[in-house]
């Protein structure tokens, strides 16, 4: 007797029978598949309605305007007024110089104003004595012509009574001889009245050389001025300042970097460089989702600005040509402009230029329609049912 085919296979305790388990894996194969289609219908309603409108990269950074500042004079550093990564308002000395030159220039080119407008005046107390003597030789002028007309009359007077016996020749000669004197007066008169005139024209022509004069001197007080004010670095806006090179008596010429100054949040922007093949639906104003990889779980909003005029490689220091040599195309990438919004943006104080961004477009015709996978398939829902 074969007691071993007549008994039941024995297991260890815990573990079920194969029959067992394949019978519970009938039981629940039908709604872990109606689960599997649940989920699938889920995630591709959501790439239908939203997934495929969804335009990301990594390629992204934030950027700001900064201001590179330097000495617009020579001279040796007097003082550092900031620290580095300190906070400055628009306005705010960062770095002075030594002055002690720029005030002794600023005090010379004072005096020579001054001697311009000394001489100025001088000329035109000139030009007005002048102006008298020409008026007191006219008045000559005039006198003499008076006389000459007097000596004239009595020249033919004395003619006219020598030759009817009334007088003698000699008074007639004499009357002659003081109209003669009296024409050389005129001629004298108006020489001088021509000389004082001439004159005039001189001390006229020095007094537009002086006030020419004048004017640069005038120029060149302000331009003292101006160096005496750019004995003082101030920053252009409100920032943040670092890299500072400056040294406490180091010579400086311009042109020379000596600090910087980073825009605040507020005031900057990110730069995105999207594939040539997700542009197609891209338009101003549509908004985007910003991650910053030093914020990890904080989302910024943004919106497009603009798309640059040129791919990056075009920019860049050696544009490519693709027209000689083996040819392998690469997709292009163009830098689109996003622009922050700015009370946001102020809320974060460890946004700073430079830091990489993961930036997503949403190009949907109505940005504001839910985006979730659940949100999404209740609008799909709506849509179907809504109208009954």
């Amino acid at each position: 007797m074969n007691v071993l085919s007549d008994s039941k296979p024995a297991y260890p305790p815990g573990v079920q029978a194969p029959l067992a388990r394949r019978s519970r894996f009938r039981r629940l194969r039908l709604p872990l598949l109606l689960l599997l289609l649940l989920g699938g219908g889920l995630v591709a309603n959501w790439w239908w309605q939203v997934g495929r409108f969804l335009e990301s990269t990594d390629n992204a950074y934030v950027q700001g305007d900064i201001a590179v500042l330097g000495p617009r004079i020579e001279g040796h550093v007097a003082a550092i007024r900031v620290a580095d990564n300190q906070r400055v308002q628009a306005g705010e000395p960062l770095i002075e110089l030594d002055e002690r030159l720029w005030r002794a220039r600023l005090a010379e080119a004072e005096a020579s104003l001054a001697e311009a407008e000394a001489a100025i005046a001088t000329n035109r107390r000139q030009v007005e004595q002048q102006q008298a003597q020409i008026s007191a030789a006219a008045a000559q002028l005039d006198q003499a012509r008076a006389e000459q007309v007097r000596a004239a009359a009595d020249a033919r007077r004395a003619g006219d009574l020598v030759g009817s016996g009334w007088t003698s020749r000699q008074a007639a000669e004499r009357a002659i001889a003081d109209q003669r004197k009296a024409d050389g007066a005129v001629a004298a008169a108006q020489a001088q009245l021509a000389v004082a005139q001439q004159q005039l024209d001189v001390l006229q022509a020095t007094l537009r050389q002086q006030e020419a004069r004048r004017d640069s001197a005038a120029a060149a007080l302000a331009r003292a001025r101006i160096d005496l004010e750019n004995t003082v670095i101030r920053a252009p806006f409100d920032g943040l300042v670092g890299n500072r090179a400056a040294q406490l008596g180091q010579f400086v010429r311009p042109g020379q970097q000596l600090i910087a100054v980073a825009p605040l949040p507020e005031r900057q922007w990110v730069v995105a460089n999207f594939k040539e093949t997700q542009l197609a639906r891209f338009r101003p104003g549509q908004p985007v989702r910003l991650i910053l990889d030093a914020l990890p779980g904080v989302e910024l909003t943004a919106r497009i600005d603009s798309l640059a005029p040129a791919t990056g490689a075009l920019f860049s220091l050696l544009p490519p040509e693709n027209a000689t040599g083996n040819f392998t195309k690469i997709v292009q990438r163009v830098p689109v402009r996003l622009t922050l919004d700015p009370e946001e943006a102020a809320r974060i104080n460890l946004l700073r230029p430079g830091l990489s961004v993961v930036a997503e477009v949403d190009t949907r015709d109505d940005p504001t329609a839910p985006r979730g996978l659940f949100a999404a398939a209740a609008a799909s829902l709506r849509g179907l049912f809504g109208g009954r």
